[in-house]
Parts: C-alpha cells; sequence; structure tokens
C-alpha cells in the first residue's frame, strides 16, 4: 500500500505524525517515508510493508493531509504505475529535466580516448544547444585485451572540459562501487563543474551490489541499462533494486536484446517496449540505437539504420536518446565502427526533430479521439 500525500503537507508535520500514530496499531505492518522532488512538485509518499488487507484504506484517505491510498498489487512498489494510480512525476538534475513528458539527447563516445577529441565534441555540442554527453571512462570489454578505458586518471581534464563548454549531465557507466566513490571525488575536486548520471550497463544489469550501492547514493541519478538477455520484468525488478535503497531518479533504457534473430543488426531491437514501459511505471525511458543496431549501414532510401531506429522509439514516445559520436570514428579506441561523425550531428538532431514533431502530432490525435470518445461525439463513420 502507498499513501500519497498532498503536495502542502510537511513530511515532518502534524498531518504525517498522525497517521503513522494510527499505522503504528498494525504490529505486523513496516512504513517507510520517501520525498520524490518531481519535476514540478514535490510528492511526498509513506509505504507500508507487510500484509495491508486488514487496514480500512477509506479512513486513511479521510484523515488530513493525505491525497489518495493506492493499493500496489505489481512488484514494482516504488517505481510502478500500479494501474494509472501513481503519476509520473520525473526528477530535475543539474537544471536538465527528466520526465515521462520531456526529452533530452545524449552523445559521445563509447570510450574517452583525448582531451583533443571530446573537446571537439563538446564545442559541436554547445554549437546546436545540446548539454547532455555519454562518456564512458571505464569500460567493460568482452576481451581482456581490448581497451577498458582510461578510468578515473581522464575524469578532471574531462569535467574541465564539460564546464568550459557548459555541459550539464555526463552519463558515464560505472562497474563497481569504488567508480562512484572515485567519480565523486574527482567532480567535488573539479568544483563540480558539470553533473553526472551514473549508468548501470548491459553487462551488469543484475549486479544486485552495484544497484544497491547506486541506489544508496542520491547525489547522481541513474540510467539502467537491460540486460542483454533478461525478461523486461527481470529488468525492472533490477531497477526497484535500486529505488529500494532510496533513489527514485532512475532512467530505463532500451538496448536491443541478444538474439540471432536481430541479425545483421547487433542485437534485436526492443524498442516497442517504451509504451510498455512507461505504461507499468514512472521512469523516464530511453533508446540506445548505436548498439542496438551495431554499424552505420544505409538503407536503400539512403537513411542510416541508426537514424531510422533511433526514429522508431522516438515515435513510440521515447524520452532521451543516447547515441555515440566520435570525431574520428577510425582513430576511436572503441567501437569506431559504429559511430557517428560530427558533420553527420546536425542532420541527425534535425531528424529527431522531425520525428520528435511527428509525435507530438500523434499526441494531439489521441487526445482528440479520447475527447471525442468521453463526450460521445459521433464521427463521419456512424
Amino acid at each position: 500500500m502507498i499513501i500519497i500525500m498532498k503536495p502542502d503537507v510537511d513530511p515532518s508535520g502534524p498531518e504525517v505524525q498522525k497517521l503513522l500514530d494510527f499505522l503504528s496499531q498494525f504490529e505486523d505492518i513496516q512504513t517507510r517515508s520517501s520525498g520524490i522532488r518531481g519535476a514540478q512538485r514535490v510528492v511526498n509518499e509513506i509505504y507500508l510493508i507487510g500484509p495491508t488487507h486488514h487496514i480500512p484504506s477509506e479512513v486513511i484517505e479521510r484523515m488530513p493531509g493525505v491525497e489518495k491510498v493506492v493499493r500496489v498489487s505489481s512488484k514494482y512498489r516504488q517505481i510502478g504505475r500500479h494501474g494509472g494510480q501513481v503519476d509520473d512525476v520525473g526528477f530535475v538534475y543539474n537544471g536538465i529535466e527528466f520526465s515521462q513528458q520531456s526529452f533530452n539527447c545524449f552523445i559521445g563516445p563509447c570510450a574517452v580516448d583525448t582531451p583533443d577529441n571530446i573537446e571537439t565534441i563538446f564545442r559541436n555540442m554547445k554549437r546546436t544547444g545540446l548539454k547532455t554527453a555519454r562518456m564512458g571512462v571505464y569500460k567493460p570489454r568482452t576481451s581482456p585485451y581490448d581497451f577498458q578505458g582510461h578510468g578515473k586518471a581522464c575524469l578532471p581534464w574531462l569535467f574541465e572540459l564539460a564546464g568550459k563548454y557548459d555541459i550539464r549531465v555526463i552519463a558515464m557507466e560505472v562497474l563497481k562501487e569504488i567508480h562512484i566513490e572515485e567519480i565523486m571525488e574527482a567532480l567535488e575536486e573539479a568544483g563540480k563543474p558539470t553533473g553526472v548520471m551514473l549508468q548501470i550497463g548491459t553487462r551488469n544489469a543484475q549486479n544486485f551490489e552495484l544497484l544497491k550501492a547506486a541506489g544508496s547514493q542520491t547525489e547522481f541519478p541513474v540510467l539502467y541499462k537491460r540486460g542483454m538477455g533478461l525478461s523486461l520484468e527481470d529488468s525492472l525488478n533490477a531497477c526497484e533494486y535500486i529505488a529500494s535503497e532510496g533513489n527514485r531518479n532512475i532512467i530505463f533504457c532500451l538496448r536491443g536484446v541478444q538474439s540471432r534473430l536481430g541479425d545483421p543488426h547487433r542485437n534485436l531491437v526492443d524498442f516497442a517496449h517504451v509504451p510498455v514501459v512507461k505504461r507499468l511505471t514512472r521512469l523516464p525511458v530511453c533508446i540506445d540505437p548505436t548498439h542496438s543496431v551495431g554499424s552505420k549501414d544505409r538503407a536503400p532510401d539512403g537513411i542510416f539504420d541508426i537514424f531510422h531506429v533511433t526514429a522508431q522509439g522516438i515515435i513510440a514516445g521515447a524520452n532521451m536518446v543516447l547515441t555515440e559520436f566520435h570525431p574520428r570514428p577510425e582513430m576511436a579506441l572503441c567501437d569506431g565502427h559504429q559511430a557517428l561523425t560530427m558533420p553527420e550531428l546536425d542532420y541527425y538532431l534535425a531528424d529527431i526533430e522531425a520525428v520528435r514533431k511527428c509525435y507530438n502530432e500523434r499526441l494531439q490525435l489521441a487526445q482528440q479521439a479520447l475527447f471525442k470518445q468521453w463526450h460521445g461525439v459521433k464521427g463521419q463513420g456512424d
């Protein structure tokens, strides 16, 4: 059971205390409070853990300060929508909104290499107005002999360049808890010129200790990538691990699932799950078209497969896209064969803008159809 308090209620005020006093009579119930600072408002929720079938929800709903009571039937207690009864509140991090209504584009290399290359990317981002980047520093590889990333050694100059070009958020994969500590220390020493979004990669999708470590800190939001061979339910439960530790600022990323059925693409694209994740959870949804496709092939219409796949995700309502770019892909230390180039950036952003405009038109059509349905307006086909 989730008790949602009214927006103006003080979490330490008399209304909450009166509610907790009432709940204390149920000895088999534990309570946990959670204040969610959303994109538009602060939401105070109280979670009841244990058998709640005997707790009178109608009595609680009449208590001062209570907005509504939601009985939880799904496993995703904290990230779930629970049949549409719980709103998407989103969050704001370093001035950037992340919600199921917002849209952000993260570009950059899979693995940071040289300061010159990164400055070229940041310079082009500033020129085009982008403020969110992807920058791999700790890089897991299939072969132990491949480049594993520069690690913490590159963090000082990376953060300095990000501040120089007003990059507000960098998505950065972490492989173990000490990486979170290294990022936190380096960012503090640099004077916090930018923000960091911790990325849980597909290879660590069920590394539960790492999930709990990312969830137990609340300074950085978390980008969780679906496990390459995991069911959607398993991956959403992994996000629940993060949220249950206290960090609710999570974005769910679809990056294709490993299957020979996706050939010749690297993975079978799973972007049809964008609306499913938005329906089941409160989480903003990201797509990673680069790792889904894994190449820079063009269709007969002259459009890159990566562009087509990006459009599939955005037309389905994706809130964020994570795409690989590199100034000199032939010199990249990781995944250069699938990276887009700086001259292709403007074209990519223009294509995204066109598809996003189409999605917004689809929203308007849906709202019009619902209005007619609710008000009994007959169409020409009647």
